[in-house]
């Protein structure tokens, strides 16, 4: 399942319609989140690959809302695809660029706005994020300012400013966001397991119903798949389930952009059409996240959860690899779901 997260600020409320918001994004926007959720065939193993916006890949042709087809492209960047079907095609366009570049055919597909992202963390009752530093950000809306490090709940439109935030995380840019982001997931997903969601028919059908009415979504994807998609994940496991970066590089030629790495590209496509469990290489957090080492008490694990050994900056929490396990290379930066990390600023 494809979901992309749009950067538009058309009808997005008072904090986007000024001029300066406008110019920046209207209409269909940029699909500046991209996320590829992949669950092996034996449902025992899940894969969420964040492919950054600013990725130079090449595009294919689509058709768009004019009725006519946008060309193809041999390298331009990722979040243009949107764009290049428009507001009722836009999404099929991101979803083919994004099939070509992981190999995977792709079922089920959903592009959500600001608004929607509020709504859908209200939903879920926010999520608690570990902050390993002040997090300081002017330029989301709400501004950023938690001055003190140390958990805090992330919800409605603060938790949508929270995943928009470049400047207030990591080193800055895109890729800091993706890991932020990770962070983010991460946590909400030892939540949703650990607090028993996934096993409550009731809350299952209440939070897919939420999300369902806040995104632009495929005629394949309805409550009941989104209910049945969850169900897999209950059996798989905080270990085996992994949030990665698509293997990138610096694009030598252009300091602001990237490139895939091939080699991590060849490995992630092999392991995705195998359906491997991936693993990723020692020290391969993403660059907004840390290793919590005094990790606060969760709530009691479901029964069908696994437990997982507490990360410790020398011994992170890791799978064992195994030849059902396929290794990515440093590359590919990210976390399992059991490891319980938090966000920081950092310098160089």
């Amino acid at each position: 399942m494809l979901v992309v997260a749009s950067d538009t600020r058309t009808g997005q409320g008072a904090g986007f319609d000024d001029a300066a918001n406008q110019a920046a994004s209207s209409g269909v926007g940029q699909n500046d989140t991209n996320l590829l959720i992949h669950i092996n065939q034996s449902h025992t193993s899940m894969a969420v690959i964040s492919l950054p916006r600013d990725l130079e890949v090449p595009i294919p042709a689509c058709q768009n809302d004019e009725g006519g087809t946008t060309p193809a492209s041999p390298q331009d960047m990722l979040n243009t695809a949107l764009g290049r079907g428009g507001e009722k095609l836009g999404l099929q366009c991101v979803a083919a660029t994004v099939a070509g570049l992981t190999g995977v055919q792709i079922n089920y597909a959903a592009s959500v706005k600001f608004d929607g992202v509020v709504k859908m963390t209200t939903a879920v009752g926010g999520v608690t994020v570990c902050l390993a530093t002040p997090l300081i950000d002017p330029n989301t809306d709400p501004p950023l300012n938690i001055t003190k490090a140390g958990n805090h709940t992330f919800v409605g439109a603060e938790a949508g400013a929270f995943l928009r935030t470049r400047h207030g995380v990591g080193f800055g840019g895109d890729t800091a966001r993706i890991s932020n982001q990770q962070v983010f997931m991460s946590a909400l997903m030892r939540k949703i397991v650990n607090g028993g969601t996934l096993s409550n028919p009731v809350k299952l059908y209440s939070l897919a119903t939420a999300a369902l009415q806040n995104v632009q979504k495929s005629s394949s994807l309805d409550t009941g798949t989104l209910v049945k998609i969850a169900t897999a994940v209950k059996s798989i496991g905080l270990d085996n389930i992994v949030f990665l970066q698509y293997p990138s590089l610096d694009d030598p030629t252009n300091p602001n952009r990237l490139i895939p790495d091939s080699n991590g590209v060849s490995a992630l496509k092999a392991a995705l059409a195998s359906n491997q469990a991936i693993q990723l290489s020692p020290d391969s957090l993403g660059q907004s996240a840390t290793l919590n080492t005094t990790p606060a008490a969760s709530p009691a694990a479901s029964p069908t959860a696994k437990p997982s050994a507490r990360p410790s900056a020398s011994n992170p929490k890791t799978p064992t690899p195994s030849q059902a396990t396929a290794v990515l290379p440093g590359t590919a930066t990210g976390q399992n779901a059991s490891q319980e990390t938090c966000t920081a600023k950092k310098t160089y």
